[in-house]
């Protein structure tokens, strides 16, 4: 990551809070999967020593379909997922950081790679 930055990120509400370090400067992913779709994200994959949930571990709800490799979390007061969980291909730990709840970043602004989840 050699163009990281830190940045801060959040819930609707504000239970959740986190921040990570993110090299935005290639693609985010726009994938068509069931879910992604109905809920817009928008995704950074960081290692997950490149994250850091700075509070509201205690309102997260994890939901988990398909083959239940990434724990899709979200807010359990407003419902926003900011953030969720899971390994790489390679078996890496990792971060997938919707980049919509980052602090001071504009999605539109940003390089978008479409990812075909749905035929997955």
């Amino acid at each position: 990551m050699s163009d990281a930055k830190t940045y801060q990120g959040s819930c609707h509400c504000g239970k959740v809070k986190f921040e990570t370090q993110a090299d935005l400067s290639g693609e985010m992913l726009s994938c068509n999967c069931s879910i992604c779709k109905r809920t817009g994200t928008l995704l950074a994959f960081v290692p997950k020593s490149a994250f850091k949930l700075v509070s509201g571990e205690d309102g997260l709800t994890d939901y988990q379909f398909k083959s239940k490799t990434i724990h899709h979390l979200f807010c359990s007061t407003c419902g926003v997922r900011s953030f969720g969980r899971g390994k790489m291909p390679d078996g890496t730990e990792m971060a997938a950081i919707n980049v919509r709840c980052l602090d001071g970043v504009d999605p539109d602004k940003l390089r978008v790679k479409h990812y075909d989840g749905a035929s997955k």
